[in-house]
């Protein structure tokens, strides 16, 4: 047998753990080499990790793990062929035939408990983020019951034995190993069971109550859910379904009536107050929470958004970060858009935007003012003879910003073009690790969202970034004038490490004039 350890690869100088976000591949199939295997999420982009040989793949990672530049995340035999058994799948059968032989032998009516078992050497404690079954329901030996959150992943927790389950803990709670999670009482039939099955067993055992059918009284997963969130028993609902079953629509009458029930109480004091009472009233309803679902939800950050959250508080607490303001008048750019457009898109196939012409004029300040261009390492300013911007492009899984490069030497329609493409990759996750390395300056349009101002947050290492804000129509003084004008804020949020209050004033101002001349971008 020959064995090929799949490592998780050196990805970037800033990168040392990854997240491995979802298996392309089945543990136990056949893959081919260059066959992408699973995704890895990084700080910066998802990649895909393919095989490197043919053979059987054993998984060894989890999806969600987190794993350091190095660890193990599967194994491939290699001496294996296409459509053979695998070693993997036949080593997990034994336990599992042994555990049947096991539940077998088990006296019906038994407990089995269920406790948190030992999951690595570093874990002491887990969440029971979410039960898989109904409190009630018959479970399989070997299926999957709920699920625990760790510090690394999220794990399944699967039942030692087949039969009904019966709730410990609930959704939520943190469980140190060892912890009693639930109890399955081995051969009995759950709430999920067919009324065939569960009839005969009830006869069979004689545990049929007094009303002559085993489901009176007995909540649905769904209806036992909700009971337990309002803190109802089943006294407190009276069950309308089949055979006297609780229902989610019985549970959520009871908890109607239950919020009602107060109201009425405390009306009828009011009534024999007379004047007095009708004061009271008013006051009662003044203060009076309005009826309505309260429901909250708790999700695990991505690692993007724990990344982009790391990265916007480092900018915070690392940097002497202020911002300055300006305004600029987009009549001339305005004109020269609406004057040449149709013209660019028939030469060029893409509409000429802002983004080009801002982009432009910054590149040009930027190569005349290098701190503005620079960034710290240590004790040292590292100044760029080249401006690479970075834009901000918003995804569903948060803010990118890859740069566009060499800006300085590029037309207006190549820049188009690149802030395009880039943007369709982002949206739809293929931007490469290259693609989103370096940035001497970033760019951010708050404006598209409807933003009128804003201090945008520094994307560090660099040393400035420029917020560009929604368009107003506003009134202003023209030659002596009052005239109504497209204007737009301008924001630019500075290292003062490196780029001092004066410069950074300059700086917008020298924008400001090219994009109000925008000849200027042509000409100089």
């Amino acid at each position: 047998m020959s064995i090929i350890e799949m490592k998780v690869p050196v990805i970037g100088e800033s990168i040392t753990e990854v997240t491995l976000s979802k298996w392309l591949v089945a543990d136990g199939d056949y893959v081919n080499i260059d066959d992408p295997i699973c995704e890895f999420e990084s700080d910066k982009a998802t990649l895909e990790f393919p095989a490197e040989a043919a053979g059987v793949i054993s998984f060894v990672a989890s999806e969600e793990d987190d794993l350091e530049i190095g660890a193990l995340v599967a194994k491939i035999d290699t001496s294996a062929s296409k459509g053979a058994s695998t070693p993997a799948p036949a080593q997990k059968a034994a336990p599992a035939k042994k555990a049947v032989a096991a539940a077998s032998s088990t006296p019906t009516g038994q407990i089995i408990e269920m406790k948190v078992p030992v999951i690595g050497e570093s874990i002491t404690e887990v969440t029971l983020s979410q039960w898989l079954k109904g409190n009630g329901d018959h479970v399989n030996i070997d299926e999957p019951i709920c699920e625990f959150e760790s510090d690394k992943a999220t794990l399944e927790f699967p039942a030692e034995a087949s039969g009904k389950l019966i709730y410990v803990a609930t959704e939520g709670d943190d469980l140190e190993i060892g912890a009693l999670v639930a109890k399955i009482e081995v051969g009995a039939t759950g709430n999920n069971s067919t009324t065939e099955e569960v009839e005969e067993v009830a006869v069979n055992l004689g545990t049929l109550n007094a009303s002559g059918h085993y489901a009176n009284g007995h909540p649905s997963p769904a209806a036992a859910k909700l009971m337990s969130e309002n803190k109802l028993s089943e006294k407190d609902v009276k069950g309308t379904g089949k055979d006297g079953r609780i229902t989610k629509e019985d549970v959520l009458k009871a908890v109607a009536s239950q919020k009602s029930t107060p109201a009425t109480a405390t009306t009828a004091p009011t009534k024999a107050a007379g004047s007095n009472g009708a004061t009271t009233a008013n006051k009662i309803a003044a203060v009076s929470t309005p009826a309505g679902e309260r429901n909250e939800r708790v999700q695990k950050m991505s690692r993007m958004r724990r990344t982009i959250a790391k990265r916007l508080v480092s900018a915070k607490n690392n940097t002497a970060m202020l911002t300055t303001f300006n305004e600029v008048d987009l009549t001339n750019i305005m004109a020269m858009r609406k004057k040449y457009q149709e013209e660019f898109v028939e030469k060029y196939g893409t509409k000429l935007g802002f983004m080009s012409l801002f982009s432009k004029a910054c590149a040009k300040v930027l190569m005349e003012m290098p701190d503005v261009n620079a960034s710290i390492d240590g004790n040292n300013i590292i100044y760029h003879d080249y401006v690479d911007i970075s834009i901000a492009i918003s995804t569903p899984n948060g803010l990118v910003v890859p740069p566009v490069k060499n800006v300085e030497k590029m037309k207006f329609h190549e820049i188009e073009l690149a802030i395009k493409a880039l943007a369709g990759k982002a949206r739809s996750g293929e931007l490469t690790l290259d693609e989103m390395k370096g940035g001497t300056f970033t760019i951010t349009n708050g404006g598209v969202f409807g933003s009128m101002m804003s201090t945008p947050i520094l994307n560090e290492p660099q040393s400035a970034i420029l917020g560009m804000h929604t368009i107003q129509q506003r009134p202003m003084a023209v030659d002596g004038e009052v005239k109504i004008r497209p204007m737009m804020y301008l924001a630019l949020s500075y290292d003062h490490r490196v780029i001092d209050g004066s410069t950074s004033v300059t700086f917008l101002v020298k924008v400001k004039q090219l994009l109000e001349d925008p000849v200027k971008l042509l000409l100089l």
